[in-house]
Protein backbone atom coordinates (compact mmCIF):
# COMPACT_ATOMS: atom_id res chain seq x y z
CA UNK A 1 0.00 0.00 0.00
CA UNK A 2 1.35 3.45 -0.95
CA UNK A 3 2.36 5.66 1.96
CA UNK A 4 -0.10 8.40 1.02
CA UNK A 5 -2.91 5.84 0.89
CA UNK A 6 -1.88 4.40 4.23
CA UNK A 7 -1.97 7.81 5.86
CA UNK A 8 -5.49 8.50 4.60
CA UNK A 9 -7.01 5.37 6.10
CA UNK A 10 -10.13 6.24 8.08
CA UNK A 11 -9.37 6.71 11.73
CA UNK A 12 -13.02 6.23 12.67
CA UNK A 13 -12.68 2.46 12.39
CA UNK A 14 -10.10 2.36 15.16
CA UNK A 15 -12.01 4.85 17.29
CA UNK A 16 -14.95 2.46 17.41
CA UNK A 17 -12.70 0.02 19.24
CA UNK A 18 -12.26 2.65 21.92
CA UNK A 19 -15.95 3.33 22.28
CA UNK A 20 -17.41 -0.19 22.50
CA UNK A 21 -19.14 -0.82 25.80
CA UNK A 22 -20.78 -3.69 27.38
CA UNK A 23 -24.55 -3.93 26.99
CA UNK A 24 -26.23 -5.40 23.95
CA UNK A 25 -29.95 -4.70 23.87
CA UNK A 26 -32.67 -5.41 21.34
CA UNK A 27 -32.29 -1.89 19.99
CA UNK A 28 -28.56 -2.38 19.33
CA UNK A 29 -25.34 -1.33 21.05
CA UNK A 30 -25.10 1.19 23.84
CA UNK A 31 -21.96 3.26 23.29
CA UNK A 32 -20.01 4.24 26.43
CA UNK A 33 -16.78 6.27 26.26
CA UNK A 34 -13.72 4.22 27.27
CA UNK A 35 -12.79 6.69 30.03
CA UNK A 36 -15.97 5.62 31.80
CA UNK A 37 -14.91 1.99 31.64
CA UNK A 38 -11.47 2.45 33.13
CA UNK A 39 -11.32 5.91 34.70
CA UNK A 40 -9.18 8.85 33.72
CA UNK A 41 -6.14 7.83 31.71
CA UNK A 42 -7.43 4.26 31.16
CA UNK A 43 -6.11 2.59 28.04
CA UNK A 44 -6.80 -1.04 27.26
CA UNK A 45 -3.56 -2.85 26.33
CA UNK A 46 -5.00 -3.96 22.98
CA UNK A 47 -6.01 -0.47 21.87
CA UNK A 48 -4.27 1.97 19.59
CA UNK A 49 -3.06 5.28 20.98
CA UNK A 50 -5.06 8.37 20.09
CA UNK A 51 -2.75 11.41 20.01
CA UNK A 52 -3.46 15.14 20.11
CA UNK A 53 -0.67 17.17 18.52
CA UNK A 54 0.00 20.69 19.84
CA UNK A 55 2.39 22.47 17.50
CA UNK A 56 2.16 20.64 14.17
CA UNK A 57 4.59 22.41 11.88
CA UNK A 58 8.36 22.01 11.61
CA UNK A 59 9.53 19.42 14.11
CA UNK A 60 5.96 18.86 15.22
CA UNK A 61 5.13 17.81 11.68
CA UNK A 62 7.81 15.11 11.61
CA UNK A 63 7.04 13.99 15.18
CA UNK A 64 3.36 13.44 14.44
CA UNK A 65 4.15 11.61 11.21
CA UNK A 66 6.58 9.35 13.09
CA UNK A 67 4.01 8.51 15.76
CA UNK A 68 1.54 7.47 13.10
CA UNK A 69 4.14 5.44 11.23
CA UNK A 70 4.72 3.37 14.36
CA UNK A 71 1.59 1.52 13.22
CA UNK A 72 0.01 1.73 16.66
CA UNK A 73 -1.18 5.34 16.87
CA UNK A 74 -3.90 7.45 15.34
CA UNK A 75 -3.84 11.22 15.15
CA UNK A 76 -7.14 12.35 16.59
CA UNK A 77 -6.63 16.10 17.08
CA UNK A 78 -4.33 18.81 15.80
CA UNK A 79 -3.61 22.24 17.21
CA UNK A 80 -1.51 25.17 16.02
CA UNK A 81 -1.70 28.94 16.38
CA UNK A 82 -0.41 29.37 12.81
CA UNK A 83 -2.72 27.77 10.25
CA UNK A 84 -0.34 27.71 7.29
CA UNK A 85 2.49 26.34 9.42
CA UNK A 86 0.45 23.21 10.06
CA UNK A 87 -0.95 22.82 6.56
CA UNK A 88 1.05 19.70 5.65
CA UNK A 89 0.05 17.86 8.81
CA UNK A 90 -3.59 18.82 8.41
CA UNK A 91 -3.58 17.52 4.84
CA UNK A 92 -1.88 14.32 5.96
CA UNK A 93 -4.51 13.68 8.66
CA UNK A 94 -7.73 15.19 7.29
CA UNK A 95 -9.98 13.43 9.80
CA UNK A 96 -8.17 14.93 12.79
CA UNK A 97 -10.18 17.79 14.28
CA UNK A 98 -8.27 21.08 14.27
CA UNK A 99 -8.00 23.72 16.99
CA UNK A 100 -5.95 26.87 17.39
CA UNK A 101 -6.02 27.05 21.19
CA UNK A 102 -4.80 23.95 23.06
CA UNK A 103 -6.84 25.01 26.08
CA UNK A 104 -10.05 24.73 24.08
CA UNK A 105 -8.89 21.41 22.66
CA UNK A 106 -8.19 20.00 26.13
CA UNK A 107 -11.45 21.35 27.53
CA UNK A 108 -13.68 19.97 24.79
CA UNK A 109 -11.92 16.79 23.74
CA UNK A 110 -9.99 15.44 26.73
CA UNK A 111 -12.20 12.35 26.91
CA UNK A 112 -11.35 11.48 23.31
CA UNK A 113 -7.55 11.21 23.27
CA UNK A 114 -4.90 9.45 25.32
CA UNK A 115 -1.67 11.31 24.75
CA UNK A 116 -0.31 14.70 23.72
CA UNK A 117 2.67 15.69 21.59
CA UNK A 118 4.01 19.18 22.40
CA UNK A 119 6.19 20.90 19.82
CA UNK A 120 5.66 24.60 20.46
CA UNK A 121 8.35 27.25 21.06
CA UNK A 122 10.19 26.61 24.33
CA UNK A 123 8.37 29.24 26.39
CA UNK A 124 5.03 27.43 26.09
CA UNK A 125 6.21 23.84 26.67
CA UNK A 126 5.58 23.69 30.41
CA UNK A 127 2.03 25.07 30.63
CA UNK A 128 0.78 22.82 27.84
CA UNK A 129 2.54 19.73 29.14
CA UNK A 130 1.46 20.11 32.75
CA UNK A 131 -2.16 20.66 31.73
CA UNK A 132 -2.04 17.45 29.69
CA UNK A 133 -0.57 15.45 32.57
CA UNK A 134 -3.19 16.79 34.94
CA UNK A 135 -5.78 15.28 32.61
CA UNK A 136 -4.02 11.93 32.88
CA UNK A 137 -2.53 12.15 29.40
CA UNK A 138 0.81 10.68 28.40
CA UNK A 139 3.14 13.33 26.96
CA UNK A 140 5.92 13.61 24.41
CA UNK A 141 7.68 16.99 24.53
CA UNK A 142 10.26 18.40 22.17
CA UNK A 143 13.63 19.40 23.57
CA UNK A 144 14.47 21.27 25.66
CA UNK A 145 11.84 20.05 28.08
CA UNK A 146 11.18 23.59 29.36
CA UNK A 147 12.30 27.20 29.14
CA UNK A 148 13.05 27.65 32.87
CA UNK A 149 14.67 25.52 35.57
CA UNK A 150 11.61 25.82 37.80
CA UNK A 151 9.37 24.52 35.02
CA UNK A 152 11.62 21.49 34.49
CA UNK A 153 11.48 20.62 38.18
CA UNK A 154 7.67 20.97 38.17
CA UNK A 155 7.27 18.64 35.18
CA UNK A 156 9.71 16.08 36.59
CA UNK A 157 7.72 15.92 39.83
CA UNK A 158 4.38 15.92 38.01
CA UNK A 159 5.32 12.88 35.91
CA UNK A 160 5.64 10.84 39.11
CA UNK A 161 2.52 12.28 40.68
CA UNK A 162 0.20 11.80 37.71
CA UNK A 163 1.74 8.46 36.69
CA UNK A 164 1.81 9.08 32.95
CA UNK A 165 4.35 7.94 30.35
CA UNK A 166 6.72 10.75 29.41
CA UNK A 167 9.37 11.20 26.75
CA UNK A 168 11.48 14.17 25.63
CA UNK A 169 12.23 14.54 21.93
CA UNK A 170 15.98 13.93 22.06
CA UNK A 171 15.83 10.85 19.88
CA UNK A 172 19.51 10.02 20.27
CA UNK A 173 18.62 8.69 23.72
CA UNK A 174 17.14 5.68 21.91
CA UNK A 175 20.09 5.25 19.56
CA UNK A 176 22.55 2.37 19.37
CA UNK A 177 25.45 4.81 19.67
CA UNK A 178 24.89 5.83 23.27
CA UNK A 179 24.45 2.20 24.27
CA UNK A 180 27.76 1.30 22.66
CA UNK A 181 29.43 4.16 24.54
CA UNK A 182 27.94 2.90 27.81
CA UNK A 183 29.16 -0.64 27.16
CA UNK A 184 32.71 0.55 26.41
CA UNK A 185 32.75 2.68 29.53
CA UNK A 186 31.21 0.03 31.79
CA UNK A 187 33.84 -2.43 30.54
CA UNK A 188 36.57 -0.03 31.68
CA UNK A 189 37.99 0.55 28.21
CA UNK A 190 38.81 4.25 28.78
CA UNK A 191 39.09 4.19 32.57
CA UNK A 192 37.41 6.83 34.71
CA UNK A 193 35.96 9.78 32.80
CA UNK A 194 36.64 13.12 34.44
CA UNK A 195 36.18 15.61 31.56
CA UNK A 196 33.62 16.00 28.77
CA UNK A 197 33.68 18.35 25.77
CA UNK A 198 30.56 19.01 23.67
CA UNK A 199 30.39 21.52 20.84
CA UNK A 200 28.00 22.73 18.14
CA UNK A 201 27.94 25.02 15.12
CA UNK A 202 24.62 26.41 16.35
CA UNK A 203 23.19 29.01 16.33
CA UNK A 204 22.17 28.86 12.69
CA UNK A 205 19.73 31.72 13.31
CA UNK A 206 20.53 35.35 14.26
CA UNK A 207 21.81 35.99 17.80
CA UNK A 208 23.63 38.87 19.44
CA UNK A 209 21.39 41.41 17.70
CA UNK A 210 18.97 44.17 18.78
CA UNK A 211 15.20 43.67 18.77
CA UNK A 212 13.61 45.03 15.64
CA UNK A 213 12.01 48.47 15.91
CA UNK A 214 10.03 47.95 12.70
CA UNK A 215 6.47 46.88 13.43
CA UNK A 216 4.97 44.45 10.97
CA UNK A 217 1.49 43.26 10.15
CA UNK A 218 0.48 40.02 11.83
CA UNK A 219 -0.26 37.33 9.23
CA UNK A 220 -3.98 36.73 8.97
CA UNK A 221 -3.61 33.04 9.75
CA UNK A 222 -1.50 33.57 12.90
CA UNK A 223 -2.96 34.14 16.38
CA UNK A 224 -0.13 36.31 17.71
CA UNK A 225 -1.52 36.56 21.24
CA UNK A 226 -1.72 32.78 21.53
CA UNK A 227 1.77 32.40 20.05
CA UNK A 228 3.11 34.73 22.77
CA UNK A 229 1.35 32.69 25.44
CA UNK A 230 3.33 33.00 28.67
CA UNK A 231 5.80 35.56 27.27
CA UNK A 232 5.56 39.34 27.76
CA UNK A 233 3.46 41.14 25.17
CA UNK A 234 5.36 42.67 22.26
CA UNK A 235 4.26 43.90 18.88
CA UNK A 236 4.72 41.42 16.06
CA UNK A 237 7.95 41.69 14.05
CA UNK A 238 9.07 39.91 10.92
CA UNK A 239 11.53 37.02 10.91
CA UNK A 240 10.70 35.82 14.41
CA UNK A 241 8.07 33.20 13.55
CA UNK A 242 8.39 30.34 12.79
CA UNK A 243 12.12 29.70 13.44
CA UNK A 244 14.24 32.60 14.68
CA UNK A 245 12.52 32.87 18.08
CA UNK A 246 15.24 30.46 19.31
CA UNK A 247 17.68 33.35 19.65
CA UNK A 248 15.51 35.47 21.97
CA UNK A 249 15.40 34.83 25.72
CA UNK A 250 11.67 35.55 25.99
CA UNK A 251 10.91 32.52 23.81
CA UNK A 252 13.98 30.35 23.25
CA UNK A 253 16.98 28.97 25.07
CA UNK A 254 19.69 29.56 22.48
CA UNK A 255 22.14 27.00 21.16
CA UNK A 256 22.23 25.19 24.50
CA UNK A 257 18.49 24.58 24.42
CA UNK A 258 18.48 23.62 20.77
CA UNK A 259 21.40 21.18 20.71
CA UNK A 260 22.40 20.51 24.32
CA UNK A 261 19.79 17.80 24.84
CA UNK A 262 21.14 16.01 21.76
CA UNK A 263 24.85 16.35 22.51
CA UNK A 264 24.95 16.04 26.30
CA UNK A 265 22.45 13.19 26.57
CA UNK A 266 25.26 10.69 25.95
CA UNK A 267 27.46 11.92 28.84
CA UNK A 268 24.44 12.01 31.15
CA UNK A 269 23.53 8.46 30.18
CA UNK A 270 27.06 7.03 30.26
CA UNK A 271 28.10 8.69 33.55
CA UNK A 272 24.69 8.97 35.23
CA UNK A 273 25.09 12.72 35.72
CA UNK A 274 22.27 14.59 37.45
CA UNK A 275 22.53 18.14 38.79
CA UNK A 276 25.53 20.46 38.47
CA UNK A 277 27.12 22.19 41.47
CA UNK A 278 28.50 25.29 39.75
CA UNK A 279 28.85 26.95 36.36
CA UNK A 280 30.88 29.67 34.67
CA UNK A 281 30.72 31.11 31.18
CA UNK A 282 32.37 33.38 28.66
CA UNK A 283 30.45 34.70 25.66
CA UNK A 284 31.25 36.08 22.25
CA UNK A 285 31.29 39.86 21.83
CA UNK A 286 29.51 41.96 19.23
CA UNK A 287 31.07 45.36 18.56
CA UNK A 288 28.90 48.05 16.97
CA UNK A 289 31.64 50.67 16.68
CA UNK A 290 35.30 51.17 17.58
CA UNK A 291 35.79 49.92 21.14
CA UNK A 292 32.01 49.97 21.59
CA UNK A 293 30.57 46.64 22.56
CA UNK A 294 26.91 46.11 21.72
CA UNK A 295 24.51 45.47 24.55
CA UNK A 296 21.60 43.23 23.54
CA UNK A 297 20.31 41.51 26.71
CA UNK A 298 17.13 40.28 25.01
CA UNK A 299 19.13 38.20 22.56
CA UNK A 300 21.28 35.12 23.18
CA UNK A 301 24.98 35.70 22.37
CA UNK A 302 26.58 34.61 19.09
CA UNK A 303 28.86 32.12 20.85
CA UNK A 304 29.71 30.85 24.32
CA UNK A 305 31.95 28.53 26.32
CA UNK A 306 30.34 27.18 29.48
CA UNK A 307 31.98 25.02 32.13
CA UNK A 308 29.76 22.92 34.41
CA UNK A 309 30.97 20.86 37.37
CA UNK A 310 29.08 17.75 38.47
CA UNK A 311 29.56 15.74 41.66
CA UNK A 312 30.80 12.16 41.72
CA UNK A 313 28.26 9.59 40.56
CA UNK A 314 27.98 5.83 40.88
CA UNK A 315 29.76 5.64 37.51
CA UNK A 316 32.73 7.90 38.32
CA UNK A 317 35.52 8.00 40.90
CA UNK A 318 35.32 11.75 41.32
CA UNK A 319 33.64 14.91 40.04
CA UNK A 320 33.15 15.51 36.32
CA UNK A 321 33.79 18.74 34.40
CA UNK A 322 31.67 19.37 31.29
CA UNK A 323 32.71 21.96 28.71
CA UNK A 324 30.02 23.26 26.34
CA UNK A 325 31.00 25.31 23.29
CA UNK A 326 28.71 26.84 20.67
CA UNK A 327 28.86 29.30 17.80
CA UNK A 328 31.49 27.21 16.01
CA UNK A 329 33.97 27.12 18.91
CA UNK A 330 35.60 23.71 19.31
CA UNK A 331 37.99 22.14 21.84
CA UNK A 332 41.57 21.28 20.95
CA UNK A 333 41.72 18.15 18.82
CA UNK A 334 42.87 15.15 20.84
CA UNK A 335 46.37 13.90 20.02
CA UNK A 336 44.98 10.42 19.31
CA UNK A 337 42.91 11.73 16.39
CA UNK A 338 44.60 11.70 12.99
CA UNK A 339 45.24 15.12 11.38
CA UNK A 340 42.68 14.53 8.63
CA UNK A 341 40.12 12.59 10.65
CA UNK A 342 36.77 14.18 11.39
CA UNK A 343 36.37 15.52 14.92
CA UNK A 344 32.84 14.60 16.00
CA UNK A 345 30.77 15.12 12.87
CA UNK A 346 32.56 18.33 11.94
CA UNK A 347 30.16 20.91 13.26
CA UNK A 348 29.04 19.02 16.37
CA UNK A 349 30.36 16.35 18.68
CA UNK A 350 31.10 15.03 22.14
CA UNK A 351 34.47 13.86 23.53
CA UNK A 352 34.92 11.73 26.66
CA UNK A 353 38.30 12.01 28.39
CA UNK A 354 39.16 9.11 30.70
CA UNK A 355 42.16 8.05 32.72
CA UNK A 356 42.99 5.26 30.27
CA UNK A 357 41.76 6.66 26.97
CA UNK A 358 39.19 8.67 25.06
CA UNK A 359 36.03 8.10 23.05
CA UNK A 360 33.82 10.40 21.00
CA UNK A 361 30.58 10.52 19.09
CA UNK A 362 28.60 12.69 16.70
CA UNK A 363 25.22 14.38 17.16
CA UNK A 364 22.58 12.15 18.81
CA UNK A 365 25.40 9.90 20.08
CA UNK A 366 25.82 8.49 16.58
CA UNK A 367 29.03 7.03 15.16
CA UNK A 368 30.72 6.20 18.49
CA UNK A 369 34.50 5.83 18.18
CA UNK A 370 37.36 4.94 20.46
CA UNK A 371 40.57 6.93 20.03
CA UNK A 372 42.73 6.25 18.17
CA UNK A 373 39.87 5.32 15.83
CA UNK A 374 41.62 2.07 14.87
CA UNK A 375 40.63 0.78 18.33
CA UNK A 376 36.94 1.00 17.45
CA UNK A 377 37.08 -2.24 15.46
CA UNK A 378 39.83 -3.85 17.50
CA UNK A 379 38.16 -3.62 20.91
CA UNK A 380 35.32 -6.06 21.49
CA UNK A 381 33.04 -5.95 24.54
CA UNK A 382 29.94 -7.95 25.37
CA UNK A 383 26.62 -6.35 24.48
CA UNK A 384 24.88 -5.82 27.79
CA UNK A 385 22.20 -3.30 26.86
CA UNK A 386 19.12 -4.05 24.79
CA UNK A 387 18.79 -1.94 21.65
CA UNK A 388 15.67 0.03 20.82
CA UNK A 389 14.14 -1.34 17.60
CA UNK A 390 14.86 1.22 14.90
CA UNK A 391 17.59 2.87 17.02
CA UNK A 392 17.07 6.65 17.31
CA UNK A 393 14.19 6.52 14.80
CA UNK A 394 12.48 4.08 17.17
CA UNK A 395 12.22 6.77 19.86
CA UNK A 396 8.66 7.51 18.70
CA UNK A 397 7.35 3.96 18.54
CA UNK A 398 8.98 3.23 21.90
CA UNK A 399 6.88 5.96 23.52
CA UNK A 400 3.69 4.91 21.72
CA UNK A 401 4.09 1.32 22.85
CA UNK A 402 4.87 2.36 26.43
CA UNK A 403 1.72 4.50 26.50
CA UNK A 404 -0.40 1.61 25.27
CA UNK A 405 1.14 -0.70 27.89
CA UNK A 406 0.49 1.83 30.65
CA UNK A 407 2.60 3.69 33.20
CA UNK A 408 5.57 1.72 34.51
CA UNK A 409 5.06 -1.25 32.19
CA UNK A 410 7.63 -0.49 29.47
CA UNK A 411 10.90 1.44 29.48
CA UNK A 412 11.36 4.67 27.57
CA UNK A 413 14.74 6.25 26.84
CA UNK A 414 14.16 9.85 27.92
CA UNK A 415 11.44 9.99 30.60
CA UNK A 416 11.18 13.21 32.55
CA UNK A 417 13.08 11.66 35.48
CA UNK A 418 16.10 11.70 33.12
CA UNK A 419 15.14 14.54 30.77
CA UNK A 420 14.31 16.89 33.65
CA UNK A 421 17.79 16.94 35.26
CA UNK A 422 19.43 17.09 31.83
CA UNK A 423 17.32 20.11 30.89
CA UNK A 424 17.99 21.76 34.24
CA UNK A 425 21.76 21.48 33.71
CA UNK A 426 21.49 23.20 30.33
CA UNK A 427 19.28 25.94 31.72
CA UNK A 428 21.67 26.41 34.63
CA UNK A 429 24.41 26.95 32.04
CA UNK A 430 22.17 29.59 30.51
CA UNK A 431 22.07 31.35 33.89
CA UNK A 432 25.79 32.02 33.55
CA UNK A 433 25.32 33.24 29.98
CA UNK A 434 22.44 35.55 30.90
CA UNK A 435 24.27 36.78 33.97
CA UNK A 436 26.91 38.19 31.65
CA UNK A 437 24.50 40.95 30.58
CA UNK A 438 23.28 42.03 34.01
CA UNK A 439 24.47 45.60 34.45
CA UNK A 440 24.64 47.91 37.47
CA UNK A 441 25.28 51.69 37.36
CA UNK A 442 28.75 52.61 38.56
CA UNK A 443 29.03 54.52 41.84
CA UNK A 444 30.23 57.63 40.02
CA UNK A 445 27.29 57.46 37.58
CA UNK A 446 29.63 57.03 34.63
CA UNK A 447 28.80 53.82 32.83
CA UNK A 448 28.01 50.37 34.18
CA UNK A 449 29.56 47.44 35.99
CA UNK A 450 28.81 43.84 35.02
CA UNK A 451 29.03 41.80 38.24
CA UNK A 452 27.96 38.54 36.57
CA UNK A 453 31.04 38.37 34.35
CA UNK A 454 34.20 36.45 35.21
CA UNK A 455 32.66 34.70 38.22
CA UNK A 456 31.53 31.16 39.04
CA UNK A 457 27.86 30.69 39.94
CA UNK A 458 27.36 28.32 42.88
CA UNK A 459 24.14 26.33 42.69
CA UNK A 460 21.86 25.29 45.58
CA UNK A 461 20.00 22.48 43.88
CA UNK A 462 17.48 21.76 46.62
CA UNK A 463 16.28 25.36 46.63
CA UNK A 464 16.89 26.01 42.92
CA UNK A 465 18.91 29.16 43.37
CA UNK A 466 22.37 30.61 42.83
CA UNK A 467 23.84 31.44 46.23
CA UNK A 468 26.50 34.01 45.29
CA UNK A 469 24.81 36.25 42.69
CA UNK A 470 21.18 36.96 43.52
CA UNK A 471 20.37 38.94 40.38
CA UNK A 472 20.56 35.89 38.15
CA UNK A 473 17.88 34.02 40.09
CA UNK A 474 15.21 36.02 38.28
CA UNK A 475 15.79 33.65 35.35
CA UNK A 476 15.22 30.48 37.36
CA UNK A 477 11.49 31.14 37.40
CA UNK A 478 10.22 33.89 35.12
CA UNK A 479 7.01 35.83 35.56
CA UNK A 480 4.29 34.70 33.17
CA UNK A 481 2.11 37.16 31.33
CA UNK A 482 -1.22 37.84 33.03
CA UNK A 483 -3.72 35.11 32.33
CA UNK A 484 -1.12 32.32 32.26
CA UNK A 485 0.07 30.19 35.17
CA UNK A 486 1.75 26.91 36.01
CA UNK A 487 -0.39 25.33 38.70
CA UNK A 488 1.32 22.18 39.87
Amino acid sequence: MAEEEKEKLPQDSTRRKFLKAGALAAAGFMIVPRHVLGGKGFLAPSDRLIIAGVGIGGKGESDIKSFYESGKADIGFLCDVHDSRGAVTRERFPKAKYYRDWRELFDKEHKNFDAVSVSTPDHNHAVTTLAAMQLGKHVYVQKPLTHDIYEARVLTDAAKRYKVVTQMGNQGASGDGVRQLREWYDAGIIGDVHTIYSWTNRPVWPQGIPWSTNKAEVPKDLDWDLWLGTAPYKEYVNKLVPFNWRGWWDYGTGALGDMGCHLLEAPFSVLNLKYATDVQASVGSVYVDEFKRGYFPESCPPSSHVTLNFPKTNKTKGPVTVHWMDGGIQPVRPDELGPNELFGDGGNGTLFVGTKGKMMCSTYGKNPRLLPTSRTEQVKVKQTLARVPGSDAGHYAQWVEACIAGYGKKEVSSPFEIAGPLTEALLMANLAIRGYDIQKPKADGKGFDYPGRNIKLVWDNANMRVTNFEDVNQFVKREYRQGWSLKA
